[in-house]
């Protein structure tokens, strides 16, 4: 089963009533907030109503929200980009 990754890239801020019921139906309160729901046509329908706000793409299962937490952890470490000189 496939899921829509769905995550808010834009604020809803100073937009109709109906466009923020929309995201509030999709799960979305905060900007890069991401949220799943399974492939169907009512949640495509959702989406392109606010396709301006948010960024869609379909994976193939719904992260945990502990895989989302991995998956935003930078390496470990440092890199040196650039020497300074002395």
């Amino acid at each position: 089963m496939s899921f829509f990754r769905i995550t808010l890239h834009r604020s809803a801020i100073g937009l109709p009533q109906r466009t923020r019921g929309v995201l509030a139906a999709l799960g979305l309160r905060k900007r890069s907030q991401t949220v799943f729901h399974p492939v169907s046509a009512q949640a495509a329908g959702m989406i392109l109503k606010v396709k301006e706000l948010v960024k869609v793409s379909e994976v193939d299962r719904a992260l945990s929200p502990k895989e989302m937490r991995e998956e935003r952890r930078p390496e470990p470490g440092f890199w040196i980009e650039k020497a300074v000189p002395r």
